[in-house]
């Protein structure tokens, strides 16, 4: 198949494409490398530094008529949303909608679209949540996200245009950057091979649900092969508290870090995990990967990025 993955630079998204073009697929990538790294490429796709809202890309979607548009290319940052909602609405609403409008035309066959486990929900009713959870995001990254999965419904519905909307919960692993609320193994990681001290945000027992961005890569592989469709939770099933998370990261790092304790951060999700019964189900997915060894390959990657880096 011909696929096109935007956000392909990024740390999810250049795992995507490793994992396709290994299967034997021809990979086209677009990002404007605003956050994706042009380390990250993979030489054996081709790649084009467009932003999704320039209209090259859609122009490009028309032309190559891929089979499969990936779309990874997102403003993520949940804080940047919250500052500024406009900029957050703009790349991940009408981004996306420029992308179904050429995927429509282009007669794409499936598009596979990067939404949110922890955002979307919002403050959980039930653990984990399922995908028939009610979504009352209380970001406008969650909104945002929400917003997408809708308009790929009314391209579905409305032109047989097929999708996919991964909601992903904290996807974590190499690659990945520091910033973000899932950039908290990547900040902890860095610090702990420092030797510098880290801070835990209020008392610690906060909870996220960790997946390792190999299992995750992996659902982008397997919904091509699926005829399901809508949204499906990609995600551990478990909850991991930050203190936890903290003391596995010192363990397997082997760091002698002080962990301290900061003050609470304002509007902070208490618990946030996914049900990943779907995913099973109809696609054949679950994790593969245990928390302690995810770990353990994340911070072997920050140490050679910092051997290398110097």
């Amino acid at each position: 198949m011909k696929i096109l993955v935007t956000g392909g630079a990024g740390f999810i998204g250049s795992h995507v494409v490793d994992l396709c073009l290994s299967a034997g697929h021809e990979v086209l990538v677009v990002d404007n490398l605003a956050t994706g790294k042009r380390e990250n490429l993979n030489p054996k796709a081709r790649f084009f530094e467009l932003d999704i809202l320039d209209p090259k890309t859609a122009d490009l979607i028309r032309a190559e008529k891929p089979d499969v548009l990936n779309h990874h290319a997102a403003q993520m940052d949940v804080r940047k949303s919250v500052a500024d909602p406009i900029f957050d609405a703009r790349t991940n609403i009408l981004g996306t909608i420029e992308l179904l409008k050429a995927a429509r035309d282009a007669q794409v066959k499936k598009v596979l679209l990067v939404s949110s486990g922890g955002a979307v929900y919002g403050e959980q009713e039930a653990f984990p949540a399922p995908e028939t959870h009610p979504t009352w995001p209380v970001s406008p990254y969650g909104v945002s996200k929400r917003a997408s999965e809708l308009y790929a419904y009314f391209f579905m519905s409305e032109y047989k245009l097929p999708f996919c909307a991964f909601r992903y919960a904290n996807v974590y692993g190499p690659r990945q950057d520091p910033h973000g609320e899932a950039g908290v193994v990547a900040i902890f990681s860095g610090k702990m091979l420092r030797g510098e001290p880290v801070t835990v945000n209020g008392d610690g027992t906060q909870t996220r649900d960790y997946v390792y961005v190999g299992d995750v890569a992996r659902m982008s592989l397997l919904a091509l092969e699926k005829d399901a469709t809508g949204p499906v939770n990609i995600g551990t099933g478990v909850e991991t508290d930050v203190n936890r998370l903290a003391a596995l990261l010192l363990e397997v790092s082997a760091s002698k870090s002080e962990v301290r304790h900061g003050p609470a951060k304002p509007g902070e999700q208490r618990r946030s995990v996914v049900d990943v019964r779907h995913a099973a189900a109809a696609f054949g997915w679950k994790p593969e990967v245990p928390i302690k060894d995810g770990l353990r390959r994340t911070v072997e990657f920050f140490r050679q990025k910092q051997d290398r880096d110097g």
